[in-house]
């Protein structure tokens, strides 16, 4: 569905009451910007009240003036875009708030940048008794298998353990691998892959769960650390407009300990009055067990919930990723003849646990890159109808990689969210080197069709998967629109018939986000009544070119009408 503008600009009842009668005064009153409101029919404004931290008036400039009182901040914001603060569907903010305080390898890329800052890293953490971090780039190094040789040349009598960018591979060094016993003889685990050379010995990157058998001995972040980590990623949330998010997968992951350590960091930050966004969270599960474990889902949403906090999602990963070949395909891969990549949960078992989740109340939150995999949730989604009846339950799917045509009409059928990560979505070195090589040339088209998904009546909702990758809601909404990547782009767009409008983009990114958050009622469109969680952006993204989306400043976050984030660009 395409987005679509009111010829005219909306009228509200708050608007033709205040042309009427004496309104009390508004705390703060946003005037002049191209106000796009993300209701249902899409309206426009150009004025915003807010008084206790909501919406009292949406409309004209002209009326707007009855909120202006002597004690009323008025931002005149002409040439300004105010839309709803945006919420990312599918974040990890905690684990990777935590990452910037370690061996930090995000936005590095080539083997050679990435080994060297290794070696500062070795230096500022001589003290410790590992070298941990991550965010090192898996298409630098070739077929994503970087070698323990290059980390043994820098920390020969140091363990060392760096997760890759995507979560779903670490790299060890041999001390490392020797501390946890990892040799020739080790098996791999259960959903997991040691990554061996021709003698069969460890290269020293470890895929999915073979990660835990190091990651186990690494020292667990402290509550102060991961307190401090959350606030830095807070930061960086503010000054990106973001206002709320999913925590996808509290629980899950090297942090172990379950989800009640990353749970009791929101709500001490939120205690502290620092919780700048609304949190969603989503617990995760163990495929190594069965549905016995949602009764201990239900203790911690029930002791967990709170003003901003809320645990009411689950998250399940079906499958892997496809450069390390372990997503769960519909064809064998290429490259591996015979083999399709296993999913993480048997039929039954992904089966069993939605179905009892969703007859506990919880939103099922899956991971599903592989065509397979997507089938598999779909399935499930379908079996635990029943259980479902009568709750309105907010199931997703993300990450959605590559998805079967036959399967596109299936997400409005069983009215399951389709939660793209829309920045990746273009030609990179991963899509290249990594991901083509596997798959069949006549099923490339299907890679992240997130057009091919809006056509088919999916419900959207747009998340950043940061740490993975920017947590900039622009620089995924430019790439949405043009396939390639945001910075000099050189490659051809990435099958543009998958390209969406800047409409649907942007509400992907507010008000359907807000309906996987849960927090459709209260957030994500500009209306009376609504909390005041809002973005003022520099220019109108309308009257911008799409691949200059990115470049545009969040100039003004406000969370309960309050600013978390202003540039010094915008007067206060």
């Amino acid at each position: 569905m395409r987005f679509k503008f009111a010829v005219a600009v909306a009228v509200f009842a708050s608007a033709l009451h205040a042309a009427s009668a004496p309104q009390p005064a508004a705390d703060l009153l946003l005037d002049g910007a191209a106000v796009f409101t993300m209701d249902a029919a899409r309206s426009r404004a150009e004025a915003v009240a807010v008084r206790d931290g909501r919406i009292v008036f949406v409309g004209t400039s002209a009326n707007g003036r009855a909120f202006a009182g002597p004690k009323t901040r008025v931002l005149k914001l002409v040439g300004r875009m105010l839309l709803p603060g945006f919420q990312d569907a599918h974040v990890h903010p905690v684990s990777g708030g935590v990452e910037l305080l370690q061996c930090n390898l995000n936005d590095l890329l080539g083997r050679d940048a990435i080994l060297a800052k290794v070696r500062e890293c070795a230096k500022d953490m001589a003290g410790k008794p590992w070298i941990a971090g991550g965010g090192w780039d898996v298409g630098s190094f070739s077929n994503g298998n970087p070698s323990r040789l290059d980390l043994d040349a820098i920390a020969p009598d140091k363990p060392v353990l760096l997760s890759a960018s995507d979560g779903h591979s670490s790299w060890a060094n041999s001390k490392a691998l020797e501390l946890a016993g990892v040799n020739a003889k080790t098996p791999d685990p259960k959903n997991g892959r040691i990554e061996r050379d021709a003698a069969g010995n460890p290269t020293g990157t470890l895929r999915e769960d073979a990660s835990d058998l190091v990651s186990r001995l690494v020292p667990k972040s402290t509550d102060a650390e991961r307190l401090d980590g959350l606030r830095r990623a807070l930061r960086l949330f503010a000054e990106a407009g973001v206002t709320a998010l999913q925590e996808a997968s509290a629980g899950t992951g090297a942090e172990g300990g379950g989800a009640r350590p990353t749970l009791d960091t929101y709500l001490e930050a939120e205690k502290r009055g620092e919780l700048t966004v609304r949190v969603t969270v989503a617990l995760g599960t163990d495929p190594l067990r069965g549905p016995e474990q949602v009764d201990e889902l239900v203790a911690l949403r029930r002791d967990a919930m709170s003003a901003r906090v809320r645990p009411i999602a689950a998250k399940i990963f079906a499958d892997g990723v496809i450069e390390p070949r372990t997503a769960a395909m519909l064809e064998p891969y290429l490259d591996r003849p015979g083999y399709r990549g296993e999913p993480n949960w048997s039929p039954a078992a992904l089966d069993a646990i939605v179905a009892r989740l969703a007859e506990a109340g919880f939103n099922v939150h899956i991971h599903a890159v592989g065509d397979r995999a997507v089938r598999l949730s779909l399935d499930a989604f379908e079996a635990a109808r029943p259980k479902a009846r009568g709750r309105d339950l907010r199931h997703q799917i993300a990450h959605l990689q590559i998805v079967d045509p036959q399967d596109f009409p299936r997400f409005k059928q069983l009215d399951v969210i389709a939660n793209f990560q829309a920045l990746w979505a273009y030609a990179d070195t991963w899509m290249v080197d990594l991901t083509w090589p596997a798959i069949p040339k006549e099923r490339w088209r299907y890679i992240y069709p997130i057009g091919s998904m809006v056509r088919a009546g999916a419900r959207l909702a747009l998340g950043s998967d940061w740490s993975v990758s920017s947590l900039k809601p622009l620089d995924a909404i430019q790439v949405a629109l043009t396939r390639q990547w945001i910075v000099e782009p050189r490659e051809e767009p990435m099958f543009p018939n998958e390209a969406i409008d800047l409409g649907t983009a942007l509400a992907g990114y507010t008000i359907g986000s807000a309906y996987a958050n849960g927090l459709e009622k209260d957030t994500g469109s500009i209306e009376v009544g609504k909390a005041a969680d809002l973005v003022v952006v520099e220019r109108n993204l309308f009257e911008v070119k799409p691949a200059e989306i990115a470049k545009q400043k969040v100039l003004l976050t406000l969370v309960d009408g309050k600013p978390v984030h202003r540039d010094p660009a915008l007067a206060w």
